[in-house]
């Protein structure tokens, strides 16, 4: 988890600059972004997992490596907290709303897309590992 979760958060610090600062999307356009590419690769790494078996040996160390560690530190409900927080505190209330919502029904879309391409993938022949 460790591993994974240092993976990601450098990968959310850089595409947070590459996307937020280079792109001019800000923070918030810049971690909806993040969050909603977390929550398809944990959806489809989740599905695709529990499709092949027990949750043990390896599908064990793949989802605490790469769902736990390397999509929670890729993630940030924190920021995302944070983003809605100052706009509801500043002169901008219905955006923070707005920008709540559209990234709790689009994550859950996108998780789900995630769960049906993870259900669609081959499952592994010669037996669970």
């Amino acid at each position: 988890m460790f591993v994974g979760g240092t993976v990601g958060t450098a990968a959310r610090v850089s595409l947070t600059d590459l996307l937020g600062v280079r792109a001019g999307l800000g923070s918030p356009g810049a971690t909806l972004i993040i969050n909603l590419v977390g929550c398809l690769v944990l959806g489809v790494l989740l599905e695709a997992l529990a499709r092949r078996g027990p949750d043990v040996g390896r599908r064990r160390l793949l989802r605490l490596g790469l769902g736990t560690g390397f999509c929670g530190g890729f993630t940030t409900y924190s920021t995302l907290a944070l983003d809605v927080a100052l706009d509801l505190r500043g002169s901008l209330p219905w955006q923070g709303i707005g920008y709540a919502a559209l990234s709790l029904v689009l994550g859950l879309l996108v998780t789900a897309a995630g769960v049906l391409i993870g259900s669609r993938l081959p499952r592994r022949r010669g037996g669970a590992r």
